[in-house]
């Protein structure tokens, strides 16, 4: 998987200016160079997935002057269908895990169980939530996006089918844990696909598309859910979710194409197998690849093996990548503990029904999508700015080397006042809470939390991508298990705390905690640059290493 990010290897030598001369990787040639990540500044390494061994053509194409075909060969039209197939994917797994909420009481009546043990099944889901993640991740940037997708989403719409025919408890704590096990797979897939087609300076829009189709699932699908489960029963819970994705998975696997970098480059190189959609395997048959495409493809052609999820260590490990996620998770638990309280806190100091509730969280879920598509031009154009303030030349073709840029400064100074007014909102929407004012109060509070924290939380998601772009996916899953692991700590911790310290000081406590750790986003923004180096070097010297173990071969 690609990206512009420090990966892209130096070398100091004597020039005019006095300065080192920078020799970057590029995306050149794919096919002389298929142990080099397409793109600028990414590198295969040893441990990050297949490669044909041909490491002195690696080292070669270290040397090479920035030349070569754009990062994305896709069109700007193509590239926006890409991203609209992935925002519906990136809807599906929040909008599965909040949906149900509504039919939790008709579910436990039905079934002849106690509430608790329907709960249960909220618990196992958001562990598979987070687990998932990190196997599809690892299998989608070695094996490609589309194999991934179709994987995921068909075990998600047996899970759905398997639920909505079921009738005792056992079959729905199973069949529960293998829907979150589907539809989180997407989770990491969405935000690697925008790696593979963005360059970082426009990456910001593009992954604040698809983070409002994660963010609006919280919001509508608990209205949803009481709606079907009001007129339909909790059944056509099931069957909406199996036919909603069944409508998605349709005209994916028709056009959507492969864009996983280790498989088709920048898209130049023609898919094969299942990474090819029905319409590209059908022009195939009518128009057949050249012999120079076809040689391509085979060097690209991915080496499948089973799918490891231990590789998010190598993410969680990492100083910068270990305390950005720390911090991130910190911002995710706020966002967490509000939405699962919500519904609770409401019922009891304003007595409302489940329908009632729902419509409750569109605030919060406006304000989540607004976030997520302002926040895109935000970070956009701060990348601007940061570059113009450095004399950094932008490179909308190829991509940028981010060697030479502060990505972290870039990222994370619009997240400080965003981040500060969602802080403050918390705080106020606890007090609010605790004294138990008009319904406009809180909603108000909510809609700014929407917009502030989880807008918070939606960059620091683009920055875990540009800092990791070698298995973006895998980044990804990281960040996806460890915020899953801590919200269900959390989650089952806070009625506890609401009921020992009151809604007032609960979450006052969860703000305080955010504002303790806000220090992190200035060790990164110093220090980060360095770390990322490092991790450049270190890569660098594998690949190095293996060149000389190849010529004693």
């Amino acid at each position: 998987m690609i990206s512009d990010d420090a990966l892209t290897p130096s070398e100091s030598s004597a020039s005019p200016s006095g300065s080192a001369r920078q020799l970057p990787t590029t995306l050149a040639d794919e096919k002389d160079a298929p142990g080099i990540l397409a793109g600028p500044g990414a590198l295969r390494t040893a441990d990050d997935g297949p490669s044909d061994g041909n490491t002195s053509s690696d080292l070669e194409t270290l040397a090479r002057a920035p030349s070569g075909p754009p990062y994305s060969a896709f069109s700007k039209g193509t590239k926006r269908w890409i991203v609209t197939m992935v925002t519906f994917s990136s809807f599906v797994s929040p909008m599965t895990a909040n949906i149900y909420f509504p039919a939790l009481n008709p579910i436990a009546k039905d079934l002849g169980v106690s509430v608790n043990l329907i709960n249960l099944t909220l618990t196992t889901y958001m562990i598979l939530q987070g687990i998932s993640p990190t196997i599809f991740g690892d299998f989608g940037d070695m094996a490609g996006r589309r194999p991934a997708f179709i994987i995921s989403i068909v075990i998600y719409m047996f899970a759905n089918l398997g639920l909505a025919l079921q009738d005792n408890y056992a079959a729905l704590l199973v069949l529960r844990m293998l829907q979150s096990a589907g539809s989180s797979g997407t989770l990491a897939l969405g935000f690697a696909v925008v790696a593979d087609v963005a360059v970082s300076g426009e990456r910001g829009k593009y992954m604040g598309v698809v983070g409002a189709g994660i963010n609006v699932g919280p919001a509508l699908s608990p209205v949803l859910g009481g709606i079907l489960a009001e007129y339909l029963g909790w059944r056509s819970i099931f069957w909406f979710c199996l036919i909603f994705t069944g409508t998605w998975l349709v005209p994916f696997v028709l056009t959507v194409p492969e864009t996983c970098r280790k498989v088709v480059g920048n898209g130049s190189i023609p898919a094969q197998g299942w990474n090819m959609t029905l319409v590209d395997y059908i022009r195939s048959r009518r128009h057949p690849p050249t012999a120079e495409q076809k040689m391509a493809a085979l060097k690209n052609k991915p080496k499948i093996k089973l799918p490891n999820p231990f590789h998010v260590l190598a993410v969680v490990f990492e100083k910068d990548l270990a305390m950005l996620l720390f911090y991130n998770t910190l911002l995710y638990l706020v966002f967490i503990l509000i939405t699962a309280t919500l519904s609770t806190q409401l019922a009891d100091i304003y007595h409302y029904n489940d329908l009632q509730v729902g419509l409750c969280y569109l605030p919060y879920g406006v304000g989540c999508c607004i976030a997520a598509i302002i926040q895109g031009y935000v970070l956009d154009w701060n990348y601007r700015r940061v570059a113009h303030s450095i004399g950094f030349t932008i490179d909308y073709r190829r991509g940028d080397d981010l060697s030479k840029f502060p990505i972290e400064k870039a990222r994370i100074q619009p997240v400080a006042p965003i981040a500060a007014i969602g802080v403050l909102a918390t705080i106020c929407y606890g007090w609010v809470l605790q004294h138990e004012t008009h319904l406009a109060g809180p909603l108000v509070l909510l809609f700014v939390i929407g917009l502030c924290v989880t807008g918070s939380f939606s960059i620091l998601n683009t920055l875990i991508v540009d800092l990791y772009p070698e298995a973006p996916a895998t980044a990804v899953a990281a960040n996806n298990l460890v915020r899953c692991l801590f919200g269900a700590a959390g989650t089952a911790l806070i009625e506890s705390m609401l009921k020992t310290f009151g809604r007032g000081w609960t979450y006052t406590f969860w703000a305080l905690v955010v504002v303790a750790f806000s220090p992190i986003l200035y060790i990164l923004t110093k220090w980060g640059p360095q770390w990322r180096e490092e991790r450049r070097l270190r890569k660098l010297k594998k690949l190095e290493e293996k060149a000389r173990n190849a010529e004693k071969v």
